[in-house]
């Protein structure tokens, strides 16, 4: 949702803008041609193939205005504290909370339930374990995770068979997840999504800490801001919206932009199915 994006951030040239999502820098090489030379980007990202990629993108367009950070943006304060004296504050800010497609294609890890890989989703080395968790959270503590973040129906019976086939041995690639899910899954419960689309979204999600991480931004978010700067998300699951939602309601200096969640575009999602569950939200600091 580049032109969204963009259109709720309103960048000239001169202003200064973090992209706490780098991802695959989309957001942040727009920004960049925005502000111009007298401007400034910070673009974060916990993840160290996001981190390369974008700066080989950056040398071979010669481009001076933009800093890498590889962090966890809920250290945002300190980030900012880093790259700009006390007194500038921000013009806006960015959260885009999907995973890029080199993460999903990345084979030396499991976002994607696709193929052979290893059963870790941590952006980053500090983060949580994902093969701790499918072979040592207890059977409501899994249930939990994928009733909560991946919002599956069957989340008890698929948490079963993941409890009952780590007896056997211990659960250590996405293949081995992956056919323990559809086995759970009778056919007749299968929808227009694969049956392990859910539960690899819930682990992901639960490795990161997504959702405390992301309750624990915002406000520093906000506090950065200048009057008028803008701070826009775009978020994939109901209860990153919601939280979203909630924040931007209850924060008295902010003024909401989007009384509604913008959605993609028909074209878009039709190029990109991948953004088809995103939802953005914008606000003002007044």
């Amino acid at each position: 949702m580049l032109r969204e994006v963009l259109k709720y951030l309103e960048p000239r040239s001169g202003q200064k803008f973090v992209d706490c999502t780098l991802g695959g820098a989309g957001y942040t090489l727009a920004l960049a041609a925005k502000v111009g030379p007298a401007g400034k980007i910070i673009g974060i990202d916990l993840d160290d193939l996001a981190i390369k990629n974008a700066a080989k993108e950056i040398e071979s367009r010669q481009l001076v205005n933009i800093v890498l950070v590889q962090d966890n943006f809920k250290n945002l304060k300190k980030i900012v504290k880093e790259n700009f004296s006390e007194l500038e504050r921000l013009d806006g800010i960015v959260f885009d909370l999907g995973l890029s497609s080199a993460q999903l294609d990345d084979e030396a890890r499991g976002f994607s339930f696709k193929g052979e890989r290893p059963l870790n989703m941590a952006f980053g080395p500090d983060n949580g374990s994902t093969e701790q968790i499918v072979n040592e959270f207890p059977l409501l503590e899994l249930t939990r995770i994928f009733r909560d973040y991946g919002e599956e129906k069957r989340a008890y019976y698929i948490a079963k068979a993941i409890v009952a086939a780590r007896q056997e041995k211990r659960i250590k690639t996405t293949s081995e997840l992956v056919a323990i899910i559809e086995k759970a899954v009778p056919f007749r419960y299968h929808v227009k999504i694969h049956p392990a689309t859910r539960v690899f979204q819930a682990l992901r999600m639960a490795t990161n800490e997504e959702l405390q991480v992301l309750s624990e931004v915002l406000p520093q978010a906000v506090k950065l801001l200048k009057p008028g700067g803008r701070i826009v998300v775009v978020s994939f699951h109901s209860g990153e919206d919601r939280i979203v939602k909630r924040f931007f309601k209850s924060t008295e200096n902010l003024y909401v932009l989007t009384k509604r969640p913008l959605i993609p575009t028909e074209t878009e999602t039709a190029d990109n199915p991948r953004a088809r569950s995103a939802k953005l939200r914008a606000a003002l600091k007044i």
